[in-house]
């Protein structure tokens, strides 16, 4: 025993603990505290490896003796984050434990793994996620599933045998259903050749953590409608589920205030003015002992996660008590850590257990009521009727409840069944809701667009009356329907999105479930406006026509302002382009609706009218595309006369090395249906490049010098060859690589890429006045190229959202609003916002994932770099991640994906001058 004296530099003591230990964790070296006198019980407690180890204490013995005692019994130093847990099917008192079997659990998940600092409590923290697996608690798909499995067979049986493998997967059950992917595990255990049993376990948490159900523990309930939802707690908050999806969750910063009221649990949320939902959220639980023990729970989590430190306990009241004076006792994770950072105790070895998992056991017991213990409460005399975990008070007093419970509870208890769990592996997430949330971020960008023509450009020519009259209006009569339109459309949506993800209205029900009906209700409205959308073609006509007269300077003064972040004549074709996205998106959901889905007929009833309108619109967007380019590219050059003439279609441009007298000389390349122009970059104000030379197509072959240096030399005879012919023969000779890239070295005279100069994201977009960040000048800076075919492409997959941004240096992750179009990114603080604060050009850009090296334990995080620029962007799901990969994809060089030219060379159609 050890004396007073010598407890003075105890981590108890150094945390300002009382004298009562308070503390659940002992110290290294010191043994229990006296336990009161009385007859002495054994109590059985069955460990998270199946072993089962008996305790004597006193009857008179609070709950924290005994799991004082389990804690020296495994010389567990962060023993906060477990507990003690009794199952009760009969909801009866425990007079008699002599039979009773208390099981040790987790009771806190911490976010991420690494904050638990000893190999002993990972170890403990993965046997438990192998008892949530077996016994189906933690729901996963089947990848995520086998990888798991095949960690704890590493850490169990060492490295691959494959006859050992199948041997331990037979006699062993680590899933309900582990037949299925017994393969799978197979092959993921034969990749971990050399893991150590630590490496395992530090693996299988990383993949654990990263799940849905990590450590959610459902507590049945109904809203204010009866639907029937789940509730849980989390290091973060609390969380609503729907079956096994969670469909909302209230962060701490967020919540002013829990409480209960007879069978009612109730979330006070602080006031919010950007949300329309009510400060005060009610769930109907199955009676007042399950609120007041949910309530315990979302105390002690919240203390444990969110405090320094023990919160001080409420003083008794003399004469009348109002309320629970329940209080979190014991360290809080905070505490815990600093203690081990700064003692840094003595690792005690400790051998590991490859019992094999009992599924049967544990579902036997999934309807019944739990207790966990690790605190306060009498073991004999305790009444134990619902679930409870036993926090670290010292009193003694005999209450009707402990503080925490296990979530699974008596005859409101939820069980899964087969069905749900096949739905939950079908569908992890709920896909439909984040394709309709993309349709609501895209509808935002869109209407900032139109904006743009319909006030910021109305008002900015409105005040010169050199702007003629008949423009001015005939781009008002047209564009302004379409823009009122889309308001109406817009509200909608938010209206839908709101209610499908409960901030309007937390108690969700299916009918919310749903935007097909939305789509279908404003397509058929969209295309009363058909006539409109035909005479945009004229718009962009008549608009050129008076910026090549009258208004020039005045036009091009509006593309300098922060609000025209693109080319003025782009902002002219969304209303057609935005058909293409419609289209997409309604494909995207008939895709992933079964046909007897409650929302896909409207869907396929709305994809079928958009398609109809696509079909009829089409070549007036061509038309449209080729047009605007071709306005675009005569701003970017100089010294050509007539470069906008009738029949005249764009088809790529980049960079090539000229052989000239004086070496290879980088010059870029303009290549047209009817010729092929070559500039080099100009020293005049506004950055254009200057033409050297103009070559017909017509007559002209392309004869190959020099395969191994792709030399290319260019004649004309007397023959004439076709013009799908003389591209086959440029493409095959000129850029064998399919590719427009030249044979450029490094020192070849290409001038230097500035990040500055090409408009990073951490510079301004002012810069953007003298047309230094357009597509022309940053192919010239990477020396790549893009075909028309890659603009058209770049249309279809216009994206944007909200995305963390992380760069290569920083610590933390910033939240900004983001929009990918024109190969470029911008970004923005929110979608309120009327301008962008930086850009980033992605042309010549990787998208990868992070690698193990690069410590990103975060998400659906995917890495975009060039050169030494490297940034990193996390979406908020799988399908989220997806789409921006997808759209920022390119070629393929050297195994990335790279955001630059796709391998196209397709001839466009000739189409009639608009």
């Amino acid at each position: 025993m050890v004396e007073p004296a010598d407890r003075s530099s105890t981590a108890g003591q150094r945390l300002g603990a009382p004298e009562s230990f308070g503390v659940s964790t002992l110290e290294p070296g010191l043994r229990p505290p006296a336990q009161p006198p009385g007859r002495q019980v054994s109590m059985r407690v069955q460990m998270l490896d199946d072993t089962q180890e008996v305790f004597q204490i006193s009857q008179r013995s609070p709950g924290k003796v005994l799991f004082d005692l389990v804690c020296a019994h495994l010389n567990l130093v962060e023993g906060d984050y477990f507990g003690l847990e009794y199952q009760d099917q009969r909801k009866m008192t425990v007079r008699w434990p002599k039979n009773t079997i208390l099981r040790f659990v987790v009771k806190f998940f911490p976010p991420d793994h690494t904050q638990l600092l000893e190999e002993l409590t990972r170890y403990l923290f993965a046997l438990q996620i192998k008892r949530d697996l077996a016994c189906g608690r933690l729901i996963c798909n089947d990848t995520s599933a086998a990888l798991m499995v095949s960690h704890i067979i590493q850490s169990e049986i060492g490295d691959f045998d494959e006859t050992q493998s199948w041997q331990h997967l037979l006699h062993n059950k680590y899933l309900p259903d582990q037949d299925a992917i017994r393969d799978e595990i197979i092959d993921c255990h034969r990749e971990h050749v050399g893991q150590t049993p630590a490496e395992s376990d530090y693996q299988l948490l990383e993949i654990a953590r990263r799940l849905e159900m990590y450590g959610v523990r459902l507590h049945p309930a109904k809203d204010r409608e009866g639907t029937k939802l789940s509730l849980a707690v989390a290091n973060s908050g609390v969380l609503v589920f729907q079956g096994n999806t969670k469909i909302n969750s209230f962060n701490w910063s967020k919540i002013r205030k829990l409480s209960f009221k007879r069978k009612r649990f109730l979330i006070k949320l602080r006031a919010d003015p950007t949300n329309a939902h009510h400060d005060t959220l009610e769930f109907a639980m199955a009676s007042r002992d399950c609120c007041k023990v949910f309530w315990k729970i979302c105390v002690e989590y919240h203390a444990f996660f969110r405090l320094f430190e023990e919160p001080k306990p409420k003083p008794k009241p003399i004469l009348f008590t109002r309320g629970s004076s329940f209080r979190f006792s014991g360290r809080t994770q905070k505490q815990i850590i600093d203690y081990v950072k700064d003692s840094e105790p003595k690792k005690v070895p400790f051998e590991r257990c490859s019992v094999p998992p009992s599924p049967g056991s544990e579902k036997s017991s999934l309807g019944g009521p739990h207790v966990a213990v690790n605190g306060n409460g009498s073991v004999n005399g305790q009444r134990m009727g619902r679930t409870a975990v036993l926090g670290a008070e010292q009193s003694a007093e005999i209450q009707p409840l402990s503080p925490l419970t296990s979530p699974l509870l008596t005859e409101a208890g939820y069980v899964r069944n087969d069905e749900e769990d096949e739905a939950r592996r079908k569908f992890p997430t709920d896909k439909a809701y984040f394709i309709a949330k993309e349709l609501l971020t895209t509808e935002r960008t869109y209407l900032n667009d139109l904006q743009v023509i319909t006030e910021s450009f109305h008002s900015a020519v409105g005040k010169d009356e050199a702007f003629p009259d008949s423009v001015k209006s005939l781009i008002s009569a047209n564009y302004d329907p379409v823009y009122k339109f889309h308001q109406g459309f817009l509200k909608e949506t938010e209206q839908r999105l709101a209610q499908w993800s409960g901030r309007s209205n937390a108690h969700i029900k299916g009918d919310y479930q749903r935007i097909g009906d939305v789509l279908l209700k404003n397509i058929q409205g969209l295309r009363q406006l058909t006539i409109h959308l035909q005479k945009h073609s004229e718009c962009l006509v008549e608009l050129e026509r008076a910026c090549r007269r009258k208004v020039e300077t005045l036009c091009r003064d509006f593309e300098q302002q922060r609000v025209c972040y693109l080319p003025l004549n782009i902002f002219l074709l969304r209303p057609l382009h935005r058909l293409l996205h419609y289209k997409l998106i309604l494909e995207r959901l008939c895709k992933h609706y079964p046909p007897t889905h409650d929302d896909f007929r409207d869907c396929r009833a709305a994809l079928a009218d958009i398609s109809e309108m696509v079909l009829q619109l089409q070549g007036i967007m061509m038309k449209m595309e080729n047009f605007q380019k071709l306005i675009e590219l005569k701003k970017d050059l100089t010294g050509v006369e007539d470069l906008i003439s009738p029949g005249r279609e764009f088809i790529r441009l980049g960079c090539l090395s000229k052989l000239s007298g004086k070496g290879l000389q980088q010059r870029m390349f303009f290549l047209f249906s009817d010729c092929l122009v070559y500039t080099s970059r100009g020293m005049t104000p506004s950055n254009q490049f200057k033409v050297h030379g103009q070559l017909p197509l017509y007559g002209m072959t392309v004869h190959n010098q020099n395969t191994h240096t792709h030399k290319t030399h260019l004649s004309y005879q007397s023959s004439f060859f076709s013009l799908r012919k003389v591209f086959q023969i440029f493409k095959l000779f000129c850029f064998p690589s399919g590719s427009f890239y030249g044979n450029l070295s490094e020192d070849g005279g290409g001038e230097q890429e500035s990040e500055d100069e090409l408009g990073g994201s951490r510079s301004s977009l002012e810069r953007q006045g003298h047309r230094g960040n357009t597509t022309v000048h940053v192919c010239w800076h990477r020396n790549t190229s893009v075909s028309m075919v890659d603009f058209s492409i770049a249309v279809e997959n216009q994206l944007s959202g909200n995305l963390l941004r992380k760069f290569k240096n920083s610590n933390g992750w910033q939240k900004l609003w983001v929009v990918f179009t024109n190969f470029s990114l911008f970004f923005y603080k929110s979608h309120q916002d009327d301008y962008p604060l930086a850009s980033l050009p992605l042309l010549g850009y990787s998208v990868t994932v992070p690698s193990e090296s690069e410590n990103i334990h975060k998400d659906y995080v995917f890495k975009l770099h060039f050169k030494s620029h490297v940034y990193y962007f996390r979406s908020e799901s799988e399908y989220t991640f997806e789409r921006w990969v997808y759209s920022n994809r390119g070629k393929y060089r050297n195994g990335a994906p790279h955001l630059s030219p796709y391998d196209s060379w397709d001839m466009l159609q000739p189409l009639p001058w608009p």
